[in-house]
């Protein structure tokens, strides 16, 4: 590896060197990354000390909020003291381990949300066989697979990227180290890895949300024969994790389903499947989830109520 570079770091060019902007972003970015760590928390301990522990979709959601935390923290810490410090470098080394870390947490989250998906429909098409599909050795072995999943997508992603040459310019145009712009300054041709990159991201990105779009469909074909009460149920509970997917998939389809180029335009969807989605993923499911709302009123609560008790 050393005899393929003769670069140590590289420089991010961010969003702007105007004092003003970056003292905006800095703002900005911190309030964002401190509503994403409350707002997952606050799901994660909520479900953790619930009945709704044992039941499949919110384990399901429980993992997507923690992959959430794990997710936008390979990104935003940088991005932030970055913007404190003004100082818009990275290590070779730690640029290539975020590149591993984002897909492969990003994967992961990805086959989440289709095991979600998955959930909801097995839920509303098989109502009196939900127990039985979805139970709980079925909903770790879909997790592990979520796993494998990840590690499988990240290495095959990672090993093309770590195979290139990079002995300068050391300026990419993004805030994080992402696979395109780092194509974009290794010296040798990347027309192939290119390819590559998209056939593999890309169209997972969208065979995905396929599915997931195919699934809904069938949803709502099904929610046809349901009482106008059942169809409203049904539905709250299905719109959460249809907004979720449109936040995450349609930045990602953009960011890799084209010719592998970079456009200016990047640095803004980046934001919504790395700041944006999961920073809102907790608003909307508390704020659509009606019995969500409930539990955590009622562990939040006791909580409170334990604690002046102790004191």
């Amino acid at each position: 590896m050393e005899s393929q570079r003769n670069i140590s770091e590289l420089i991010f060019l961010g969003f702007s060197y105007n004092q003003n902007i970056q003292i905006f972003c800095f703002v900005f970015f911190l309030l964002c990354y401190i509503a994403i760590l409350v707002g997952n928390l606050l799901i994660l301990v909520s479900i953790r000390y619930s009945p709704l522990f044992h039941q499949p979709m919110y384990c399901f959601l429980s993992h997507l909020s923690s992959m959430d935390i794990c997710y936008t923290s390979c990104v935003t810490p940088t991005l932030i003291s970055d913007l404190l410090l003004g100082r818009k470098a990275v290590s070779y080394g730690n640029c290539m381990l975020q590149v591993f870390s984002l897909h492969f947490l990003g994967k992961i989250e990805i086959c989440i949300l289709t095991v979600m998906a998955f959930d909801r429909c097995v839920a509303i098409c098989k109502p009196l066989h939900y127990t039985i599909i979805m139970n709980r050795t079925r909903c770790n072995l879909l997790i592990v697979a979520a796993w494998a999943g990840g590690a499988v997508h990240a290495f095959s992603q990672f090993s093309m990227i770590v195979s290139l040459p990079f002995c300068g310019p050391n300026e990419i145009d993004h805030y994080y180290c992402d696979i395109f712009p780092l194509l974009k300054v290794a010296c040798t041709d990347t027309y192939i890895t290119g390819i590559l990159v998209v056939a593999n991201s890309g169209m997972v990105a969208l065979v995905t949300f396929v599915l997931l779009f195919g699934s809904y469909v069938i949803i709502l074909f099904t929610l046809r024969n349901h009482s106008a009460e059942g169809r409203r149920k049904a539905l709250s509970a299905c719109g959460s994790h249809i907004t979720v997917v449109i936040l995450f998939f349609g930045p990602s389809i953009f960011a890799y389903l084209r010719p592998p180029t970079t456009f200016p335009e990047d640095k803004i969807f980046s934001l919504f499947y790395t700041i944006i989605a999961p920073m809102f993923n907790p608003l909307i499911y508390i704020l659509r989830n009606t019995k969500m709302k409930k539990v955590m009123r009622r562990v939040w609560y006791q909580k409170m109520f334990s604690e002046e008790k102790h004191n």
